[in-house]
């Protein structure tokens, strides 16, 4: 009853920040909408804890692309020039909105698949602040397949430097998660299947999206979805 209620600020809150996405020019109009739609369906599955878990995303994962413009653009990382597409909305929030969907299908496995999604959103905020931040801060970049040094800001390509960003990025997923919840039993899970995830994204990068197998896109819905498979392997053993 509650979610019923608040269905309508809800929204209007999700178009009012659509609406200033576009006008930013970070987002386009149809990304905007995507985006309004995943967060209604989040909400409406989820709750609030999984709304805070994509408002956070989206706010550090704005901040790290624009975060060190000029050098992006030297190293052909446009940043926060170019306005995200639809395909890049529900590369990061398809598979929280996917969990959420059947949350609201099958209402008795919300707790599961609210972790399941918290998951996801570790793995996505992991990935994007390590890729934005990483090529920024790193200092030797590897090939994680190889393990061989190569230029930074390629496909697959890997720093100490960016891999802790990323640590820590999924850590403020996790302690979101357990600010709504009140649960501190998942914190270690969240955060490893953020790392997890993020690694992934690597893997493929490096192994499929270098070769045109997968799009940068694919790559990253793939990782959000590997994410959330670790976390209910993980809550299921532990």
């Amino acid at each position: 009853m509650l979610i019923q209620r608040t269905a309508l600020p809800v929204a209007i809150l999700l178009l009012t920040a659509g609406y200033l996405s576009v006008y930013s020019r970070k987002l386009t109009v149809g990304a905007a909408m995507t985006g309004v739609l995943c967060g209604m369906l989040i909400f409406l599955g989820i709750g609030y804890a999984g709304l805070a878990f994509l408002a956070v995303f989206f706010l550090l994962g704005t901040l790290a692309t624009a975060w060190g413009r000029k050098t992006k653009v030297q190293l052909d990382k446009p940043g926060d020039t170019v306005q995200r597409k639809p395909g890049q909305v529900l590369a990061n929030a398809g598979t929280a909105t996917l969990l959420s969907f059947l949350a609201i299908v099958f209402p008795e496995y919300k707790e599961i698949l609210l972790v399941m999604a918290a998951g996801s959103f570790a793995s996505a905020t992991a990935d994007t602040l390590s890729s934005e931040l990483g090529v920024l801060y790193g200092r030797s970049f590897y090939n994680c397949l190889s393990w061989r040094k190569e230029k930074k800001g390629l496909d697959g390509v890997i720093s100490l430097e960016g891999t802790l960003i990323g640590i820590a990025g999924a850590g403020v997923i996790a302690l979101i998660y357990w600010l709504f919840t009140g649960s501190s039993g998942y914190l270690l899970i969240l955060v490893f299947a953020g790392f997890a995830g993020n690694f992934s994204d690597s893997v493929m990068g490096a192994g499929l999206e270098r070769r045109n197998f997968l799009s940068n896109d694919g790559v990253n819905f793939l990782s959000t979805l590997f994410a959330a498979g670790i976390t209910l392997l993980l809550i299921s053993v532990f």
